[in-house]
């Protein structure tokens, strides 16, 4: 650890990390072999329900959940099936990757997309970042956080077949064969150790009935279910990562805690649960909602752990916080603001391709199945409506009576009008309404990541997405790795992967290793006006400052309802420099067509015009798939990437300099494009765009203004 970084810690933080270095030295010395003694229940594992106790979520039990989500989701009895079939022949998905494979039997430690195998040694010994010694690191943890077993246990409650259930007692039994508590990489996060946790609790509960799922299993599993609560109360990430971390422990405790009475320490762990969920949601959710982080997957991702608290905590009488219920209902809103037109989310920052707890197949970027839960929660017909019905995971969690509530709700698109500021944390959103063929933008005014570290943010300032007819056509580039490929890590994350300006091919803040940043530009929001007919927003960052020749990016869009966007870009400063203005589409084809236009088009035609204006003049490019540099590229999901075509407009020029973007929505490929040209000052200035010789968006210092003659 830096010697800085010791100097910025409190007294607090100081003594927990001393505590935890001598709790390692002591495991280390006493041998880990001797933690599953240490941590047994008081009673004999002769019983199944040893230790156990509290309500559990009733979807996962009752018949009547179960044929009920038999008759009205049959696709998705056949995917849990089939998927349940790959998983008994060894074969698994996880995050961005298909049909991974790991051995036979399943080396635990192995990362099967480079064939490193991490050592099995005390966890404290290993870096989880050392690429060389534990490969991908997030494959190995996401088939050691057993989300799969879940996967196993709704087939068997799905079919009754003994066979999905045989399978999940052998990986468990083999699990803890080679698995003993401390050892190895699968004890290293304690984010991981929760999340195995709570999985291990729904195969419990799933598997509770079934005839091979013997006492003995049983009893081993809840000792093995204490040595990870014991380890995660233990080894709490509260300096490490006060993030999702944290507050995914915490909740990983509040089930032990809840479920495990019996437990030495269960009351201990479900009061610091608690109190950690309770005090971190109000550190981690903005006023307005947005998830500290600045990134839609991990918001999500806080939204699913709070709300299976939630759920838990009114199951078993305990008490949560009214700022809670509030806090969750915040985040929400802003899901459903950003939510795009055809009802997934946007990528913004950090997606590492996970959740809490899949209990019904669904992409990374697909929230419709929280919204649903969410709805009956909460009693939210806005939130239904996002859903777009009742979505099996409710059921699961909810149980039968869930399908009532869903229906009683009368699904209803937000009252609320669809563009919004949310000021705080940094998002402008125009829309032309709420359904689903809707234009929508959204525009980035806030800041890089969380307060701390910004490890999940993206050097996006002042970036825009934007979608057409319902179809998203400038996007977010992803993530697609975190440590094990740092010029992919570094690209994806980094300013030119953005739609958005890009000076002297600098990011807008340089890296520092895979998290981290090594400064902190500051954007600036200074104005925003929404009406019936038209979106403004203002804003400006301080990125480009640090430069020799230190440069000031002012950026204005003007949503003119519901036709068309003007995205103005003065660059403030003295010097010659290079300016880019990039425009990072999905994978659809981009081609530069006569006089200036570039078109993008959808399946069906149509797409997105785009028309740059400067008075200096701008070479035209379309990149897609280059390697060097690296630029074109999307990532769908963790360890995915595809070829996506990003347009850019460049020149070396003296500062100040003005650039004007027009974004027209075209839905009829056959018309050429409408007559626009820029009006140019006698100073040589651009001072407006004029479409089809009525209508003209004038550009003042203060203010972008619409005229039509």
């Amino acid at each position: 650890m830096k010697i800085s970084r010791i100097v910025e810690m409190g007294p607090d933080e100081l003594i927990s990390r001393g505590i935890e270095g001598v709790t390692k030295r002591l495991e280390r010395l006493a041998g880990a072999a001797g933690a599953a003694t240490r941590t047994r229940p008081d009673h004999p594992a002769g019983s199944q329900s040893s230790g156990r106790g509290g309500r559990f979520f009733p979807g996962a039990t009752s018949p009547l959940t179960v044929s009920l989500l038999s008759s009205l989701f049959p696709d998705m009895l056949q995917r849990t099936r089939s998927s349940a079939e790959a998983i008994c022949q060894g074969r698994f998905d996880l995050l961005g990757y298909r049909g991974l494979t790991f051995g036979d039997p399943v080396d635990w430690h192995l990362d099967p997309t480079s064939g490193v195998h991490a050592p099995l040694k005390h966890w404290s010994l290993i870096d989880p970042l050392e690429r060389a010694t534990v490969g991908r690191v997030k494959v190995i943890w996401e088939l050691n956080r057993h989300q799969w077993l879940v996967r196993l246990g709704q087939a068997w409650r799905l079919t009754g077949q003994e066979r999905y259930a045989r399978a999940a007692v052998g990986y468990l039994e083999d699990w803890m064969r080679r698995n003993p508590p401390g050892v190895g990489i699968n004890w290293a996060s304690s984010l991981e150790v929760g999340l195995r946790l709570i999985s291990w609790c729904w195969t419990l509960h799933l598997l509770d009935d079934s005839k091979v799922f013997s006492v003995e299993t049983t009893g081993r599993m809840l000792q093995w279910v204490m040595a990870h609560g014991a380890h995660v109360a233990r080894y709490l990430s509260r300096y490490s990562s006060p993030n999702t971390h944290l507050t995914g422990e915490a909740l990983a405790l509040l089930y032990a805690g809840i479920l495990f009475p019996k437990f030495p320490g269960a009351a201990r762990w479900q009061e610091l649960g608690s109190s950690i969920l309770s005090e971190q949601i109000r550190r981690q959710v903005l006023d307005d909602g947005v998830y500290f982080e600045q990134s839609t997957c991990y918001q999500r991702y806080t939204v699913e752990i709070y709300m299976q608290a939630l759920m838990l905590a009114r199951l078993n009488s305990v008490v949560m916080p009214e700022d809670v219920e509030q806090a969750i209902q915040r985040m929400l809103d802003f899901l459903l603001a950003v939510r795009r037109p055809d009802g997934l989310l946007p990528q913004i920052g950090d997606s590492d391709g996970g959740c809490l707890l899949p209990l019904a197949p669904q992409s990374p970027d697909d929230p419709r199945g929280v919204f649903s839960t969410a709805a009956v929660l909460f009693g939210r017909p806005d939130y239904a409506w996002a859903a777009g019905g009742l979505a099996p995971e409710t059921l699961w969690l909810l149980g039968a009576e869930a399908k009532e509530s869903f229906e009683a709700l009368r699904p209803a698109a937000p009252s609320a009008a669809p563009s919004r500021l949310f000021g705080s944390g940094g998002y402008a959103v125009m829309s032309s309404g709420w359904d689903e063929k809707a234009h929508h933008l959204i525009f980035d005014v806030g800041p890089l990541g969380c307060p701390m570290s910004g490890a999940h943010g993206h050097a996006d300032l002042l970036s825009i997405q934007c979608s057409v007819f319902g179809m998203p056509v400038l996007v977010d580039p992803g993530t697609y790795c975190y440590t094990e490929e740092p010029a992919w890590r570094d690209h994806f994350r980094g300013t030119s992967a953005h739609t958005t300006v890009v000076l002297d091919g600098e990011n807008q803040a340089a890296p520092e290793g895979p998290f981290s940043w090594k400064s902190r530009p500051e954007a600036r929001l200074r104005r925003w006006t929404s009406t019936t007919e038209l979106d403004y927003a203002d804003a400006e960052h301080d990125a480009y400052m640090r430069l020799p020749d230190p440069v000031l990016h002012r950026r204005r869009v003007l949503f003119v309802k519901p036709r068309y966007w003007v995205v103005v870009d003065d660059l403030s400063g003295a010097g010659t420099h290079r300016v880019a203005v990039r425009f990072q589409f999905a994978p659809l084809p981009v081609a530069l067509e006569a006089d200036g236009w570039a078109r993008a088009r959808g399946p069906d035609g149509r797409g997105l015009l785009v028309r740059v204006f400067s008075v200096e003049p701008l070479e035209a490019r379309v990149r897609e798939g280059d390697l060097s540099p690296i630029e074109g590229w999307v990532s769908p999901d963790y360890g995915q990437c595809l070829s996506a075509p990003v347009l850019i407009h460049e020149s070396e020029t003296r500062l100040p300099v003005r650039i004007a973007t027009l974004l027209l929505p075209d839905d009829n490929p056959s018309v050429p494009p409408p007559d626009v040209s820029a009006l140019i000052s006698d100073r040589r200035q651009l001072e407006g765009i004029v479409l089809g010789g009525h209508e003209l968006v004038l550009i003042g210092e203060d203010d972008l203004e619409l005229r039509r003659r």
